[in-house]
């Protein structure tokens, strides 16, 4: 009998316990367009400066992101990628789009259009519309001459909308 209230706050605890819903981290929500370096790695070492922009879609793990790479050359680089939270300020994306690359010389990407992935990473700071963003382009069958790939590292800060 002494061993009752111990046994009913047991049973509470669980209870309380197997009610509660687990929290999940989701995609950190927010468009933004930013700025910030790039840096182009196949056709020799090419620095320029990039536009990032992403229009988060609500309710899906999907974002509609462009970058404008501008180097010896520009590129634009729309793609479509899938969003995966990291935690509830930060989430990785894999997009999959095109790089529109035009004129004579080579952008950061390359100097042609050609099929791109884009991994990369979002992080929004708490407490702030500020977001810190960093990524690579592989463009495949980049180049007119080579048709090689290329290969370009962008990062910056923007500013949510």
């Amino acid at each position: 009998m002494k061993y009752i209230p111990y046994l009913a706050s047991v049973l509470g605890a669980g209870l309380v316990l197997s009610l509660a819903q687990p929290a999940h981290a989701q995609v950190a929500y927010g468009s933004y367009i930013g700025i910030g370096p790039t840096v182009g790695f196949t056709d020799g070492i090419q620095i320029g400066g990039v536009i990032a922009g992403r229009y988060k879609l609500l309710e899906a793990p999907i974002s509609l992101r462009a970058q404008v790479l501008i180097g010896n050359n520009t590129a634009v680089v729309p793609t479509v990628s899938y969003d995966i939270p990291l935690n509830w300020q930060a989430d990785a994306y894999l997009g999959a789009g095109l790089v529109l690359a035009g004129g004579g010389g080579s952008s950061p990407v390359g100097d042609k259009i050609s099929f791109a992935l884009q991994p990369g990473i979002d992080y929004m700071i708490p407490n702030s519309n500020t977001v810190l963003f960093g990524n690579a382009i592989i463009a495949f069958d980049a180049y007119r001459d080579s048709g090689g790939t290329a290969i370009s590292v962008q990062g910056g800060v923007g500013l949510r909308f």
